[in-house]
């Protein structure tokens, strides 16, 4: 059969107002993630910054080591490790301890960084050389979990010697291995348009994961740089590994969608101010979020943005609009549900259920029948 069911996933900076206490907002990204893995989700992916208020969430692994026992079944993907940040010793030992503590549940989401205050406080230099430094890196962590020492590691941007601070008997100077093996899935996080990540991804036999803060116009190109980063390595690409990231948020009728909607004043509104500011400001990239591009930049509004970018209405109106996406970039094999700050609690944890209990089985059900 060419199709398989489609997962239900999430993905979350997360976003929050800065004004929000610290603890209550991480107790609510908890409850999140606890939430989606009794509704069956199948894997969270949870961002890492470490210089800004409005996504508090320093270490995703350290997150996500909070609920491992408050869960049973999903897994955690970071989104992502920002491997520039951290020298990759560090990755290495705190991903491997994170694989055993979870038992395997982890997914190893990496990327350059994009936070503009992380990059300037971490001073890490040209934009062109942080992709460069994220391969240096991962493979360096690969290495590490691959061999014993001695180790000696020469790269670009980091070199790494152990020679003499060995003792075979007490296995000092042993970098910790993962509990998957050789080591947990690899994935990337893609969000430029022809993104070469999504190349890269496919040479390696990474998994693509295509963000949910642009327009999904540019998902297809995603898909069509994966396939050719696949076809490279002689690797048949499976659409079934793939993961598009999209604003999901399901009402019981369309009219609740649209008041909401409607609030300039909600957390929605404030999230995509954010972007709104992000990519006319750090990225000049204001045409990731218009509806169309023939819009001139100055008159885009965080009101258009939010239309064009948010999947909303009551579970007919959402599998409508899921079932649209697809036919535009053909298959894909998890969706994952961007996460929002719970302005409205109930709200927000409704979405989550309908979208898990009315919306996704007829979703697959449209997915599994081959079109003609």
């Amino acid at each position: 059969e060419p199709f398989v069911t489609i997962k239900l996933g999430m993905f979350t900076m997360p976003f929050h107002h800065p004004d929000r206490d610290y603890g209550a907002l991480l107790a609510e990204d908890q409850e999140a993630i606890v939430l989606a893995d009794r509704l069956g989700f199948s894997e969270a992916f949870v961002g890492e910054h470490f210089s800004s208020f409005s996504e508090r969430i320093t270490s995703p692994l350290m997150f996500f080591a909070s609920i491992i026992n408050r869960t049973k079944q999903i897994r955690f993907g970071t989104g992502v490790l920002n491997l520039p940040q951290s020298h990759p010793v560090t990755v290495a030992a705190h991903a491997a301890m994170f694989d055993q503590l979870c038992q395997g549940r982890f997914i190893m989401g990496i990327g350059p960084g994009g936070l503009v205050s992380d990059l300037e406080i971490f001073d890490i230099g040209q934009a062109e050389l942080r992709p460069q430094m994220v391969i240096e890196s991962i493979e360096t962590v690969l290495k590490l979990w691959a061999q014993d020492p001695p180790y000696e590691i020469d790269g670009r941007f980091w070199k790494i010697s152990l020679k003499s601070g060995i003792w075979p008997e007490f296995k000092v100077g042993y970098v910790p291995r993962p509990y998957q093996r050789p080591h947990p899935p690899i994935a990337l996080s893609l969000l430029t348009p022809n993104s070469n990540s999504a190349t890269t991804a496919g040479e390696r036999g990474w998994i693509p994961v295509s963000g949910q803060f642009f327009h999904r116009r540019y998902l297809r190109g995603h898909w069509e740089k994966y396939v050719e980063g696949c076809e490279r390595a002689g690797r048949r690409p499976d659409p079934s590994i793939w993961r598009v990231s999209r604003s999901v948020l399901v009402t019981e009728s369309d009219g609740e969608a649209e008041e909401y909607l409607a609030d300039p004043g909600n957390g929605l509104s404030f999230y995509y101010q954010f972007f709104h500011h992000s990519f006319s400001k750090g990225r000049k990239a204001l045409f990731m979020l218009k509806p169309d591009l023939i819009v001139p930049d100055e008159d885009v509004t965080v009101d258009m943005i939010k239309r064009a970018l948010v999947i909303a209405g009551s579970p007919r109106r959402v599998l409508e609009q899921l079932v649209a996406l697809r036919e535009e970039t053909g298959h894909f094999g998890t969706l994952l549900m961007g996460g929002h700050d719970w302005d409205r609690p109930e709200m927000w944890r409704r979405s989550m259920e309908l979208l898990a209990t009315q919306v996704m089985p007829k979703f697959s059900q449209h997915a599994e029948t081959p079109r003609a």
